[in-house]
């Protein structure tokens, strides 16, 4: 079923800045709401006064993170097909592609979660959790969170992806929103009043798991209630292995999930580094990654919210349009990056103790780290920009490129590498770098592809004229 006429105006008709902000500013928000609930965990968690319980909780977020990849690689790619099939007028592709996406995000995510129960011993010493207090909270917070909240979570953020392909922005942010909060509300009851104390780390896992199922349920009744006039479709159909649809969906999806997941690996390289160093410096890595996280979610935010926008312009042949969405996109996202880097510089102490409420060397080492990693913000938010332009419109080889260089290829040698030669420090200061690095080359490959797909054709469009 086709679109309603408002929505398509939006993709097609719309003054640009009011496109953008109507897709973009409810992603944004969702996002910044999902960032306050993740700071929330460890804001209470502090209030407990244990490194250890800190440290459990930031080396499990890699392995939670995953789950993310998973939606990301489903979620994302199934939103590119599906934004592009509407751009062509092609609906019936648009329902295959939003099948497809969806059964195999949950078989993916299902033996993810099995395969954590199996090996979470091994999985959580080679995340950094080697010292017996530190092990023995984060095993109960993955058990919770990935192993039996694995799936809601996962389905939650794939399907906020799908609602917003619609142009539903304001619908799949006020699931995210709506996750956010509620978990703020059942974290302080968990871990200080129904659980016993000593077990806050259980208490803030248990929370988290019951928020992303309500959000999950929020979404399901969304999809029902709107069944019908969505292009949407998750019964299971073997044409939905026809097209090219799943080779679109992978292309698109590959590099949101390597670069979730490559992030998730760098982190846990960073982790494993510090802990040589002491539990103090894992808490304030922890911290500083969570207190810088604002800037990363704003430009994700933005730029997960004119995806759709992106690639159904690009599938219609508006390029002009495209362009002037990507650069206004880009250029709110650097903007709002360099007002966090600003204050992370400026309030560094401020901000780490306000989730590391005690005395300890732990606030030191975290207010250093936040100075260090805000100053890639900016130059992440321009690249971020850039490789959810090439997810749109499908060309997922240029955005698998950037995503790796991104997290993984470079700054992971980088560590090793400059801790040698400015031991601990010299390991942060490998994040900020690789992001300047991915910046520049970001910029070469957008001037290149649009030289190439873009400005050729319009010329070549001319001179037949």
């Amino acid at each position: 079923m086709p679109i309603s006429k408002r929505r398509e105006a939006t993709f097609s008709d719309a003054p640009i800045v009011q496109a953008v902000l109507r897709l973009a500013l409810p992603t944004v928000i969702g996002q910044i709401i999902l960032v306050i609930y993740n700071m929330a965990d460890t804001f209470f968690i502090g209030l407990t006064g244990s490194d250890s319980m800190i440290t459990a909780v930031t080396i499990c977020m890699p392995a939670f993170m995953f789950l993310s990849a998973i939606s990301n690689l489903f979620g994302v790619g199934g939103s590119s097909v599906i934004s592009q099939a509407l751009g062509r007028q092609d609906y019936d592709r648009a329902g295959r592609a939003s099948a497809f996406a969806f059964w195999f995000c949950m078989a993916v995510t299902l033996v993810y979660s099995v395969g954590a129960y199996i090996l979470r011993h091994p999985f959580l010493d080679a995340l950094g959790g080697s010292d017996g207090t530190v092990h023995r909270f984060a095993e109960s917070y993955l058990l919770v969170t990935v192993v039996l909240g694995g799936l809601p979570t996962a389905l939650n953020t794939f399907f906020s992806h799908l609602v917003r392909s619609e142009g539903r922005s304001l619908h799949a942010s006020i699931g995210i929103a709506m996750g956010g909060v509620l978990n703020m509300a059942l974290d302080p009851l968990f871990m200080f009043v129904i659980l016993p104390k000593g077990n806050e780390a259980l208490g803030a896992a248990i929370a988290t798991a019951l928020s992303n199922t309500a959000a999950m349920v929020y979404y399901v009744v969304i999809l029902r209630h709107f069944r019908g006039s969505s292009v949407l479709s998750f019964r299971w159909n073997k044409k939905s292995f026809e097209d090219g649809i799943p080779g679109g969906i992978l292309s698109a999806g590959l590099p949101a999930c390597l670069m979730t997941l490559m992030e998730n690996i760098s982190y846990a390289v960073l982790d494993n580094l510090m802990s040589m160093a002491g539990t103090a410096t894992q808490a304030g890595i922890g911290v500083a990654k969570k207190v810088n996280m604002l800037a990363h979610s704003l430009a994700r935010g933005m730029s997960q919210g004119v995806l759709p926008l992106l690639g159904y312009n690009y599938a219609s042949g508006n390029h002009k349009r495209m362009r002037s969405v990507l650069t206004l996109s880009m250029a709110i996202s650097v903007g709002l990056s360099a007002v966090c880097m600003i204050v992370n510089l400026t309030l560094s102490r401020f901000m780490i103790m306000l989730f590391i409420r005690h005395a300890s060397e732990s606030v030191d080492y975290g207010a250093r780290f936040l100075r260090i990693l805000c100053i890639g913000g900016p130059f992440s938010a321009a690249a971020y920009s850039v490789i959810s332009f090439f997810q749109a419109v499908g060309h997922g080889k240029r955005s698998f490129v950037l995503a790796i260089l991104r997290k993984g290829l470079l700054d992971i040698p980088l560590m090793f590498v400059l801790r040698l030669l400015y031991p601990i420090y010299g390991i942060v200061w490998a994040t900020p770098i690789a992001d300047i690095v991915c910046f520049v080359t970001s910029m070469i490959m957008l001037r290149a592809f649009f030289a190439r797909y873009i400005d050729n054709k319009g010329a070549a469009a001319e001179a037949k004229v």
